[in-house]
């Protein structure tokens, strides 16, 4: 039940007004938005800079970050997202069964 997903952002586009400090530590928070499909590049995900109550309020665009996409999904039947892994079988006879 778990899923890896591989991002990227450009650094060049974070409104660093928007750097908070807390315990002497930085945070710029994101927004990540996982879509239903994938697009023609196989991303599926987008990240986007948070917005404040009044940039929403206001119907500001959001600030588009970065993509992503997945590449492990412990879920999948398929072979692109999910590492196949080949388990030795055991054939039992039926004559050898305690039932």
């Amino acid at each position: 039940m778990a899923s890896i997903f591989s991002a990227s952002i450009d650094l060049s586009l974070i409104d660093k007004s928007k750097i908070t400090e807390k315990n002497g530590k930085k945070y710029y928070n994101i927004q990540i938005t996982l879509k239903d499909e994938a697009d023609q590049y196989g991303q599926i995900l987008s990240i986007t800079e948070n917005q404040t109550q009044d940039e929403r309020t206001n119907k500001v665009a959001k600030k588009y970050l970065g993509n992503g996409k997945l590449v492990f999904d412990s879920n999948a039947n398929n072979s692109t997202s999910k590492p196949v892994v080949q388990a030795q079988s055991t054939v039992v006879e039926a004559d050898t069964l305690p039932f």
